[in-house]
């Protein structure tokens, strides 16, 4: 994993974190949690492919 996409996923947290609270003190909580699901949604597939390289480098380890 590349430090990279350490700090790329770090960064999108900072951002929903901010959007979060920003939502959040404005009164729209509803969209405070729409943003908090899309960063999450965001940061998952960003990290997709390299569990994906794991779950290949299990089976060759093994074997299957």
């Amino acid at each position: 994993m590349d430090v990279d996409m350490i700090f790329k996923i770090a960064a999108v947290g900072i951002i929903v974190a901010v959007l979060n609270q920003l939502l959040i003190r404005s009164g729209r909580e509803d969209q405070a949690l729409l943003t908090t699901i899309a960063g999450l949604v965001v940061a998952l597939m960003m990290i997709i492919n390299e569990i994906s390289d794991l779950f290949d480098t299990i089976k060759q380890v093994f074997g299957f």
